[in-house]
């Protein structure tokens, strides 16, 4: 189980990628952690970027999680990424 230290770094990172790869037409900062990232801006095609680039930091996500509620929201993404085996 990830301590709550652990939990808000990845946040952090998640917010990093979505902000640079997510193509977002609002600021990553003004979003809760459970904001859609589609109503944010974000497009199929973004989301895709960002989950390449996710993949690039904390390793391949299994196909079990390639799915749109995966990529809802940044609470969803670090919930995704909690359940990866290196993180």
């Amino acid at each position: 189980m990830k301590s709550p230290t652990d939990i808000e770094e990845i946040e952090i990172q998640v917010r990093q990628v979505v902000a640079k790869y997510g193509r977002l037409s609002q600021d990553i900062a003004s979003l809760s952690d459970e904001s859609s990232l589609s109503e944010a801006g974000m497009t199929s095609h973004a989301s895709v970027n960002v989950m390449l680039a996710l993949e690039a930091q904390f390793g391949e996500f299994p196909e079990h999680l390639l799915t749109r509620s995966s990529f809802r929201s940044v609470a969803s993404i670090v919930q995704a990424v909690c359940t990866l085996p290196d993180h």
